[in-house]
């Protein structure tokens, strides 16, 4: 890449979590694109290992490293590493998160879009009240408490240099009641917007930005299997609720957080790239 074709996040160092798959992989891969250098964690240590080797391929100063973000002593020692091996982080993109993808939640979405497509009498979804301790408390420890270890982390190197730019990625499910279905993971998406929100206020005048990106429904693996079990009803009651009947693409969400990593006036605020969902 030439000088006069250098893109504004070249040699800048980008940390991404939840990197080893879906839209944290295409993410990392879009910032090697263009230059960056990037530092990738999960707890998935074989994709973790397959996008080392992609990394490897493009020729990009990377370090790949297995961390579980809802662990703040493992979440120091990530950033311990980074700052030892490239001397800093620049860019911040917590996307790690815990999505609801196992089949009690396949059960709940189907009854959601259901109830929101179809005629039928109003009545309780019946979904917070059957809801367990620890399923609620497993997606506030990735979802937002990572958030809040990593984004801790990242400012006690941003500040003295007053330089960085960091990227919640949120979801649609925090600024709408799309996810209904899933109100353990629409509550910890609205917690990280508000934080989001708040550490933009405080660090911004350390030329630090702070914005969140809130996707509706990304074309993922996950979401593809989701598909391919579905009956032709149910698909078609998902493209109902889309005005632009598609899912948006890996590609088109990390060139959203591309555009925040680099030159902007924004602070504290929520894009949602969302097909329509939510205007």
């Amino acid at each position: 890449m030439s000088a006069a074709t250098a893109s504004p996040v070249a040699d800048r160092v980008v940390l991404v979590t939840g990197a080893a798959g879906g839209l944290g992989r295409a993410i990392a891969l879009a910032f090697a694109a263009q230059g960056a250098r990037v530092v990738a964690c999960d707890v998935n240590t074989q994709g973790l290992a397959d996008l080392a080797a992609e990394l490897d391929r493009l020729g990009t100063s990377h370090l790949c490293l297995p961390c579980d973000v809802s662990d703040s002593a493992a979440v120091t020692a990530l950033f311990a590493k980074a700052k030892a091996t490239f001397g800093t982080v620049h860019i911040l993109v917590n996307n790690a998160a815990l999505v609801p993808d196992r089949p009690p939640d396949d059960v709940r979405r189907n009854k959601h879009y259901g109830y929101l497509t179809t005629p039928q009498p109003r009545q309780s979804l019946a979904f917070t009240s059957q809801m367990t301790d620890a399923e609620w408390h497993r997606y506030w420890h990735v979802n937002v408490h990572g958030v809040f270890y990593c984004t801790r982390e990242a400012l006690r190197l941003m500040e003295p240099q007053r330089d960085g730019k960091i990227i919640n990625i949120a979801s649609v499910a925090g600024i709408s009641a799309m996810s209904a279905h899933s109100p353990h993971y629409s509550a910890t998406k609205g917690a990280v917007i508000a934080f989001t929100k708040a550490v933009a206020a405080e660090v911004a005048g350390a030329n630090i930005f702070v914005n969140a990106m809130a996707p509706g429904g990304v074309q993922t693996p996950t979401f593809e299997a989701f598909l391919a079990n579905a009956t032709e009803e149910q698909r078609n009651r998902l493209w109902q609720m889309i005005p632009l009947g598609r899912l948006g693409t890996l590609e088109e969400y990390a060139s959203m957080v591309l555009y925040l990593a680099g030159p902007h006036y924004l602070v504290g605020q929520v894009i949602s790239p969302n097909g329509g969902v939510v205007i």
